[in-house]
């Protein structure tokens, strides 16, 4: 099965078009409406296609509790220190800027769209009609979510971080089964920030052949190349965690790109698109003039009527209107049929047969 695009408002998801490139915000506004609101309006500037946020509270993705594994307690973790509760309360969107968020996106020809974390989310942002659902990664595996989702008919992006090809294909299923006809699968590393090392892009070709579905990544690495290595495979999609500065902190600042680098990940991602091209040997139109500069035989001391042709006479050297290289060894101890000056292209009828 091969994966086709398809459309999500006025833009297109597909190999045929330039990478969808999608700013997540999550929770990088520091609770501050005016700050995601100035987010959302640094990555329009910046060429975001879409910019993303993500729909829970506290209580809809955990317990109020902080003993055992309801508290951060790896050293190596971002959030060492927090429950998850506290994490979740620090991090989350509130409801009720929604509808002014995805209000500025449509203002700034950006479209607005979110992660829901339960079937109440689904509820909510049904009623605010956004155009498209992501599906995180670590609710990649909670089939009754993907099945609310589905249901709604609206394409579905779905995060692949930890999953195992037999849970993804448990995923596919249960988005397909519910009527969902446009899924994007993006290759993902869930750990914050992940490494280069960890990011295992050849799995994008390989999920878009086991799939028949469009690909992507969700990319948790520091800078671009990651990103621009991904559309080189085939991914369609890229979704980058986006900030106005690091520096201002923020649960996912560490890992988020500032809007001079966003649109460095634009513009890069949008070349890699470009100079995929088709499979094509020999110039391209833009080559043709080009030709002209090839090394070729040259006559470059003046030879008189039956000297024969020497290594001190001719050479291959540029431009191109002699003959080809290759043809050295047989030209050499040929005799001039006529006098020839220095700086002629070297051709079949300089000489006797």
């Amino acid at each position: 099965m091969g994966s086709t695009g398809f459309s999500v408002g006025t833009k297109k998801i597909g190999r045929d078009q330039e990478p969808f490139i999608i700013a997540e915000m999550s929770g990088n506004h520091n609770h501050s409406l005016e700050r995601a609101l100035q987010i959302v309006e640094a990555a329009a500037a910046a060429g975001a296609h879409a910019l993303k946020i993500q729909t829970y509270t506290a209580d809809t993705m955990t317990i109020d509790y902080a003993q055992g594994e309801f508290f951060i307690k790896e050293e190596d973790n971002l959030w060492k220190g927090k429950s998850l509760y506290q994490l979740y309360q620090e991090a989350y969107t509130p409801w009720e800027w929604h509808q002014a968020i995805f209000d500025r996106c449509r203002e700034l020809g950006m479209i607005g769209f979110s992660t829901p974390f339960d079937e109440t989310a689904v509820d909510f942002l049904e009623s605010l009609n956004v155009p498209l659902y992501k599906i995180a990664s670590f609710e990649n595996i909670d089939l009754p979510l993907i099945r609310k989702v589905a249901r709604t008919g609206k394409p579905i992006i779905i995060s692949t971080g930890m999953a195992s090809l037999a849970e993804l294909d448990e995923a596919v299923r249960a988005a397909r089964e519910e009527g969902c006809e446009h899924l994007v699968l993006l290759k993902c590393t869930s750990t914050y920030p992940a490494s280069p090392e960890n990011s295992n892009l050849r799995t994008i070709p390989h999920m878009r052949e086991l799939f028949g579905v469009e690909v992507g990544l969700s990319d948790h690495t520091m800078g671009t190349g990651v990103a621009v290595a991904s559309i080189a495979l085939g991914g369609t999609v890229v979704e980058k965690h986006f900030t106005l500065r690091r520096a201002d902190g923020g649960v996912d600042s560490a890992f988020s790109l500032e809007p001079e680098e966003f649109a460095s990940l634009v513009t890069e991602t949008k070349r890699a698109w470009q100079a995929l091209g088709e499979v094509k040997y020999g110039p391209t139109e833009k080559e043709k003039d080009s030709l002209a500069y090839r090394r070729s035989l040259y006559v470059v001391e003046d030879i008189k009527a039956g000297e024969a042709l020497t290594k001190q006479n001719i050479r291959s050297i540029r431009p191109g209107k002699g003959l080809p290289p290759k043809y050295y060894d047989l030209v050499l101890g040929k005799k001039a049929r006529r006098d020839i000056p220095k700086g002629t292209p070297v051709d079949w009828n300089l000489f006797e047969d």
